[in-house]
């Protein structure tokens, strides 16, 4: 059955369920997207792999990580391989350089491995054509809009816009370590993107 690769094209809040997060996957090839709802846990741990964040102490996908890699345990591959009522199911492909062996997951908790792997996403045809959807501009239904920039709201409140603007960078940078240093993620995230929309202004 032919794999079809996936990339990472946007994580945002969703606005149809409360506490859930929209994480859309697109093919690299095409212009069709894979929207999938995430709980929130997992959507701080893939957003704060993408963001370059470093927590205090490790979280549990870097703990997964670290001992896979102690051990000389690679993840290889994510495949999302079938869709039941809605629900995506995924593996972990690994290697220790002799065998193969594949693990069951839940699809978001794999997603949150492989940016950490740096290893590709694939799913099937048959998946992309039952729940793949072309987006011309961009927006998911029933949730904020994404981008290529990867998460573009990752916090429990819908904007942050105005809550930052009267401190000024060097603050907000010390406000990005003490949230980081406290494990506030969301917090973190939030005061990562008004750093990051004054760098592109």
């Amino acid at each position: 059955m032919k794999k079809v690769r996936l990339e990472i094209v946007g994580l945002s809040y969703s606005q149809t369920q409360s506490g859930a997060y929209a994480l859309v996957l697109g093919e690299s090839t095409g212009s069709r997207r894979l929207p999938i709802i995430i709980g929130g846990f997992e959507a701080q741990a893939i957003a704060i792999e993408l963001e370059k964040m470093t927590p205090t102490r490790p979280l549990t996908h870097d703990l997964f990580k670290a001992f896979s890699e102690t051990f000389s345990i690679e993840v290889t591959e994510i495949l999302i391989y079938n869709l039941v009522e809605g629900i995506f199911y995924a593996k972990l492909v690994c290697s220790d350089g002799t065998r193969e062996v594949e693990i069951d997951a839940r699809t978001s908790d794999a997603i949150a491995l492989a940016v950490r792997f740096n290893c590709p996403i694939y799913t099937y045809e048959f998946i992309l054509k039952s729940a793949g959807i072309v987006l011309d501009d961009e927006t998911l239904p029933g949730s904020e809009s994404t981008t290529s920039s990867h998460v573009e709201e990752i916090s429990s409140t819908p904007t942050a816009e105005g809550e930052y603007q009267s401190k000024s960078t060097e603050e907000l940078k010390n406000l990005l370590q003490t949230a980081l240093d406290e494990e506030q993620y969301e917090l973190a995230s939030k005061i990562r993107d008004e750093i990051n929309n004054r760098k592109q202004s």
